[in-house]
């Protein structure tokens, strides 16, 4: 990490972010770029003799020598700050091609054999076309990935078409394959956009399926392909040429050295640290994406724009806050490449999901530290932490109406449901609840503290709790606190509209 730059973010702190270091994160570059399917045993010992049976019986030890050469030329002539996203692209395809040689050794089918010796010398055969792409010039052209490709032609003046073509094969029934076509031209923010042009379903009253926002955009070295689909869109699709469209967003990079004949903006747009030196996934994801970097940028000069503002104890209690958003923020990228409640897919990367809650952490945080309201001096409005969210409404005759949750990271079943009634008297909320434990909102500076009494009362809990005086308040384990300390924040899209509620 680029330590003096990330640092601003947590300012007077003087604390490095608790984010996870790239060596224990699987899902960046510091993964394996070599593959050990042909080598080691499903436990991580190494095979006698040095090589499988089952790779040496198929050639796949030779397939794989040839990926890893084409690979290692490649990588050389990638610029530094794109080889970290090279990188990664490696380990992504090698992750795929592990699982699926788990099936087909299992299996035992030709054509599953077959498929993955296809799939072998497709990836050869891209990174030897890949060695030469790097300094094409324009947008036109093929790019490619570890899970496919993307042409794109210029149609008529400044309007491109974009054919992508994309096929992952994980074993098993872990396949998806995505065929789409769009139609994109240049927009006010630097990009390329327009909407998908999908394959109607031939079959008579079947549902035709909706077109898709997409955008595209070079980012150095690379083209950055973006599709913005709601959940339902990208988890499942009436295409009858696109059934799984969650891996369409990506970083893909020019395949072949022949310069387009268009002229576009190359520029490399840089976060707030060294894209050369990414710590995590979430890092590289940010490197990869000119709208994610100038997030990061825009969250940056928002803090330090803010911090001059507040009082001691609000600018304290908000820098520990941000040291436990930017760890989060470091979490959110990988959770959502492999999201674990997806017990069945987890293997496979949801780029299209990881990159949209990337996002839309970044973009509530903005609107946490753009909009921080400082001028409220009443209990009404949203409030907003790192890892909770209330919503209070007051009426003229002082009944209190608070809804919300507090989450852990990842831990999906694990959260917190505010459901808070009460009325202000004396300028003081009292909970409609007559308990030893009852549900409490307290302002505190321009903060607001929902629940003080819990973090006292779920440290005494053991297991089951059927005293109705301290009933838990947090779902799956009863020693987890709902005890919160927000911040005010103004009506927002991305606070009051956030995509989805797993974080």
């Amino acid at each position: 990490m680029s330590a003096p730059v990330r640092l601003a973010l947590l300012a007077a702190a003087l604390l490095a972010p608790a984010t996870a270091n790239a060596t224990s994160d699987p899902a960046s570059s510091s993964g394996s770029t070599a593959m050990m399917f042909c080598t080691q045993n499903s436990d991580g010992s190494k095979i006698e003799g040095g090589t499988s049976k089952f790779c040496r019986d198929n050639g796949y030890d030779k397939l794989v020598a040839a990926v890893e050469a084409s690979f290692a030329a490649a990588v050389g002539k990638a610029p530094t700050n794109v080889r970290p996203l090279f990188k990664r692209d490696q380990v992504w395809f090698n992750e795929m091609i592990q699982e699926a040689a788990y099936t087909v050794e299992e299996a035992g089918e030709d054509e599953l054999r077959q498929n993955m010796t296809d799939a072998l010398r497709r990836r050869a055969d891209a990174l030897d076309d890949l060695a030469r792409g790097f300094g094409r010039s324009g947008l036109t052209g093929a790019w490619a990935n570890a899970f496919g490709g993307v042409t794109v032609t210029a149609t008529e003046s400044g309007v491109y078409r974009l054919d992508a073509d994309l096929s992952s094969d994980y074993g098993s029934d872990k396949h998806w394959q995505c065929k789409l076509k769009a139609t994109v031209k240049p927009s006010a923010d630097g990009w390329l956009s327009g909407v998908t042009t999908p394959t109607q379903p031939s079959e008579p009253g079947a549902k035709p399926a909706d077109p898709l926002s997409i955008k595209l955009r070079r980012q150095g070295e690379t083209l950055r392909v973006v599709l913005l689909a709601n959940e339902e869109q990208w988890f499942s699709s009436n295409d009858p040429d696109c059934d799984h469209p969650g891996q369409v967003t990506g970083t893909y990079f020019a395949r072949g050295s022949r310069n387009g004949t268009d002229k576009t903006n190359t520029d490399f747009v840089a976060p707030t640290f060294d894209c050369m030196r990414p710590e995590t996934a979430t890092d590289e994801e940010i490197c990869a994406d000119p709208n994610l970097a100038t997030n990061d940028q825009r969250l940056n000069r928002a803090w330090k724009a803010l911090l001059p503002r507040l009082d001691d104890a609000t600018r304290r209690a908000l820098t520990d806050d941000q040291r436990h958003w930017v760890s989060a923020q470091a979490l959110q990228y990988p959770e959502f490449l492999h999201p674990a409640w997806e017990k069945q897919t987890s293997a496979m990367h949801y780029t299209v999901f990881g990159r949209d809650r990337l996002n839309s952490l970044q973009r509530e945080r903005i609107a946490l530290l753009e909009g921080f309201d400082d001028k409220r001096v009443s209990l009404a409005g949203t409030w907003l932490a790192y890892n909770a969210i209330i919503r209070i409404t007051v009426d003229k005759d002082g009944a209190v109406d608070a809804q919300g949750w507090k989450w852990s990271q990842a831990d999906w079943k694990g959260g917190c449901d505010y459901e808070i009634s009460g009325d202000v008297k004396g300028g003081a909320f009292h909970s409609s609840e007559r308990r030893k434990n009852p549900d409490t909102l307290e302002r505190d500076h321009a903060m607001l503290v929902v629940n003080r009494l819990d973090d006292f009362f779920a440290k005494k809990r053991e297991g089951k709790n059927d005293n109705d005086d301290d009933e838990p308040k947090c779902k799956r384990n009863a020693t987890i606190s709902s005890t919160a300390r927000l911040f005010p924040v103004k009506p927002s899209d991305d606070v009051d509209h956030p995509a989805g509620g797993i974080r």
